[in-house]
């Protein structure tokens, strides 16, 4: 009878453990009509998805070079490390997305020629479709975007290029594109080929600079209360290890914000580029892009 008792104890504990678990899926997928193929996609559904019909926030979480839409599962802990922090109340249930960014061409732009779109695929037709398939509510309010190294390239221009689309953006030991135009053909251009001219070199670096991109944003936008200006305020979380190699960019990046006086979170911590770095980060993003989807 004691036997039976503890084996029932034991389902019960595990029962209770599943309940409070969120989903984790990391082979799913889309078509494509602009990049002509299927797009996969993980996806993480908080503990109470499945027995609610409310609609929850959104985090976009990127990927760096190297991985794919399984990074953040296998590597970064996501599932674990979002249930805790929603589990111990500094998140709110969210759903968070991971798109493959590393089949075709690698990376989150459009290519200079204009035969790679992924960032019009992300805009025009990842989103949408993310956000319609999903109990998602679907406003600038409740829809924030992170990343690591590549992937913290992407949450800074897609945060910078459409500021009306996220609440905040959390780049993490973020590649900032070239630092200057000189840098391009020893840079990220190198793998859409040799046959990119000068001018198509040019509008390639203004549009993916992030420096160039901040240093675009006009004085008057950023310190103005008018209604359109505001709807355009993007709380930013800026976090890269001391010893990171990519470290140089982010410090430049914080400097520039300073002297536009963009408001940001600008953290340096003790580490290098590496996962343990960024699975510690994880949970300081859910916990600030939950104060948007609070709204405090």
């Amino acid at each position: 009878m004691k036997k039976f008792i503890c084996i029932a104890l034991a389902f019960a504990a595990v029962s209770i453990l599943s309940a409070q678990s969120g989903k984790v899926s990391d082979n799913l997928s889309l078509p494509s009509k602009i990049l002509k193929m299927d797009r996969k996609y993980a996806i993480y559904l908080p503990p109470d998805y499945a027995s609610s019909d409310r609609s929850y926030p959104v985090l976009y979480l990127l990927h760096g070079a190297g991985d794919d839409q399984t990074g953040w599962v296998q590597f970064g802990e996501v599932q674990y490390i979002a249930d805790k922090a929603i589990s111990e109340g500094t998140a709110t249930p969210m759903i968070i997305v991971m798109p493959d960014a590393n089949t075709g061409v690698r990376g989150y732009s459009n290519s200079p020629k204009g035969d790679w779109l992924y960032e019009d695929f992300f805009f025009q037709e990842f989103i949408p479709f993310i956000e319609k398939t999903y109990r998602i509510k679907a406003d600038k309010h409740y829809r924030s975007i992170a990343g690591l190294s590549m992937g913290g390239w992407g949450s800074f221009i897609y945060a910078l290029h459409h500021p009306e689309m996220f609440a905040s953006a959390c780049p993490l030991s973020a590649y900032t594109g070239p630092l200057k135009y000189e840098d391009l053909k020893s840079d990220i251009l190198n793998r859409f080929g040799e046959s990119v001219s000068e001018k198509e070199k040019e509008a390639w670096y203004k549009k993916y600079s992030v420096l160039e991109l901040i240093a675009a944003i006009p004085d008057e936008q950023v310190k103005s209360n008018k209604p359109e200006d505001q709807k355009k305020r993007v709380r930013w979380y800026i976090d890269c290890g001391d010893d990171d190699f990519l470290f140089e960019g982010n410090a430049l990046i914080h400097i520039a914000m300073r002297k536009k006086q963009i408001s940001h979170e600008y953290r340096v911590r003790d580490g290098v580029h590496n996962w343990v770095y960024w699975r510690a980060s994880l949970p300081k993003v859910l916990e600030f892009v939950t104060m948007d989807f609070h709204q405090f």
